[in-house]
């Protein structure tokens, strides 16, 4: 399977005719209203309150958290997550995201929708231990559906 077959796929699986295109419009719109900055924070607080709604069980690995993750987005399903943890850091990389059928409006979907991830794993981070001061951050995208975050403590 190709590169732009296996996306026709999961826009297929994940793109329900009508809900998608609503969230879709509302987040475009409000980006377009208030500006990336202030839309982004918003984003992000989504993504908090999802956390909190969903949260996770305690998990005793970083594999147990790994599978815990990659149920809730099943279900969701927004795709799956591998994590790639260090001494320093836990490096999460975020597959198949859904996106919009029209490739322009692919890379700013991804910006928008990692600040929604990006509140909900630092929410389920700090729910399993995780430090308030420890950081959770996008890295760059290497493709409109898949996004690296890192979570790594700065002090």
């Amino acid at each position: 399977m190709n590169d732009q077959q296996l996306l026709q796929y999961y826009q297929h699986q994940q793109s329900q005719s009508g809900w998608f295109a609503l969230i879709h419009v509302m987040i475009e719109s409000m980006v377009a209203n208030v500006g990336e900055a202030q839309s982004r924070s918003f984003l992000v607080q989504m993504g908090d309150s999802l956390g909190e709604r969903f949260p996770l069980g305690l998990a005793h690995t970083v594999g147990e958290l790994e599978g815990q993750i990659n149920a809730r987005l099943a279900a969701f399903n927004w795709g799956y997550i591998d994590i790639d943890a260090s001494d320093t850091a836990l490096r999460i990389c975020h597959t198949a995201l859904p996106v919009p059928p029209e490739e322009a409006k692919q890379m700013a979907w991804n910006h928008a929708f990692s600040a929604v991830l990006e509140g909900l794993y630092a929410r389920w981070l700090r729910e399993q231990g995780g430090k308030s001061h420890v950081s959770l951050w996008r890295e760059a995208s290497p493709s409109a559906t898949v996004i690296h975050f890192r979570y790594q403590n700065n002090q």
